[in-house]
């Protein structure tokens, strides 16, 4: 449509140029709003030819996916807040955005010529252009059965434990996920110290400073241990999850995408660096497995079912909200008031809470997330490296629990 009108006017122009005596007065040159015109009209015409679907997509594809991202940071932070007043957590899923333009352009022109007459022969034209944005979201309440499957049931380790090996901090990821590894009791319920055993802690940190040296690794494997001959090493007899509860056959398998018969081991390498063999042998006596084991497969329980396995008893989404729910501030006055319990003061060995989530009255001037819930702001720190980091991991845990199928939000953006 540009290129037809652009021709035409091109044509007209032509013409013109032969009849600029026709935008003149009678004895005189040609007016200035004549000669003003014929670039005006171009440029006019120009600008409608131009497509503005690439533009868009460009500046709405990123624009959509940071504010989406923003929305689930400030529905996780709010949760969490939630659920340390005494409610229940929410989960709205955006399910959809259309991203719709309406674009309208239209341009219109001629002369009037009055051959021998006094009046003055004029070119004239007008022009139109229109814009219009119609964005469309879609939201589902996360209810029923997906709630049960998102939410309340354990992750299994077979979804927990490959994470450590995109770099994510293992300490940080069992101390979120964990609620006891071999009979080993992480933090639990509120008070002022949390309970948990303090060689839990010192399992965490021996296992950090082994897969910061490379001297620990996490394979995945579809085997039956049994059948493979491995049974000396991680004595596993099914595949992980498998008969015991609903954590690995519910959500760790449809919320990773792993298998019934995925198994995961936990693999000590060899080293010849005599500190980390002694790490090693310490993390061998806390998880009570042979002195030469190499390797041990990882099941969900409190306790192993047979020597030389690993049993981890894993938290569900709400289990992990609760927790850090209880690590975080609160004002005073709440406590004082019945309103909220005590703060948990002491986490293990650990002075501070792995997500520290701050309180005020004053919205914070830079955060890294933030929400008001009931005349109070509630924030994390930009300047908090490792309680970004751990906030982070919740957030990828939540989607590995999730169990829908379903594709997330779908963004359409015409182009044309």
């Amino acid at each position: 449509m540009g290129a037809c009108l652009l021709s035409c006017l091109f044509s007209l122009f032509r013409k013109a140029g032969r009849l600029l005596p026709l935008f003149s007065e009678p004895g005189r040159g040609p007016t200035r709003c004549s000669v003003l015109f014929l670039p005006s009209a171009t440029f006019l015409l120009l600008c409608a030819c131009q497509p503005i679907g690439p533009e868009h997509l460009q500046n709405d594809q990123l624009a959509y996916s940071r504010a989406l991202g923003e929305v689930q940071k400030r529905e996780m932070l709010l949760n969490i807040v939630r659920l340390r007043y005494g409610e229940p957590p929410a989960f709205l899923d955006t399910t959809q955005v259309i991203a719709g333009y309406n674009f309208s352009r239209s341009v219109s022109g001629g002369y009037y010529g009055y051959p021998a007459s006094a009046v003055s022969n004029y070119l004239f034209g007008t022009g139109t252009l229109s814009q219009a944005e119609n964005p469309t979201i879609t939201y589902q309440p996360l209810t029923g059965e997906q709630y049960a499957e998102n939410v309340v049931r354990p992750i299994s380790p077979t979804a927990i434990m490959p994470l450590s090996l995109g770099g994510m901090a293992i300490d940080t990821l069992l101390r979120l996920t964990a609620q006891s590894i071999d009979g080993l009791s992480n933090v639990r319920g509120v008070g002022p110290f949390g309970g948990g055993s303090v060689r839990f802690y010192l399992l965490l940190h021996d296992l950090r400073q082994l897969q910061l040296a490379g001297a620990m690794t996490v394979r995945i494997s579809t085997d039956d241990p049994a059948a493979s001959g491995k049974g000396g090493k991680s004595g596993a007899s099914s595949a992980t999850g498998q008969g015991n509860g609903n954590a690995g056959s519910g959500n760790g398998g449809g919320g990773s995408g792993n298998t019934s018969g995925e198994h995961i081991y936990l693999v000590l390498t060899t080293t010849a660096d005599s500190n980390l063999q002694a790490i090693q042998g310490e993390v061998r006596r806390l998880l009570h497995l042979e002195p030469n084991t190499a390797e041990a497969e990882i099941v969900y329980g409190p306790y192993p079912k047979k020597q030389g396995q690993i049993a981890i008893l894993t938290r569900s989404m709400l289990a992990m909200l609760t927790q850090l729910s209880y690590e975080m501030e609160v004002p005073e006055k709440d406590v004082r008031s019945g309103r909220t319990l005590p703060t948990i003061g002491q986490v293990g060995i650990e002075s501070r809470p792995e997500v520290a989530i701050h309180s005020g009255r004053n919205e914070p001037g830079e955060s890294y997330v933030s929400v008001f819930y009931k005349k109070c702001w509630y924030w994390i720190s930009d300047t908090d490296f490792r309680s970004k980091e751990a906030f982070t991991m919740v957030q990828v845990l939540s989607t590995l629990a999730a169990t829908s199928h379903g594709g997330g939000a779908v963004v359409t953006i015409p182009a044309g």
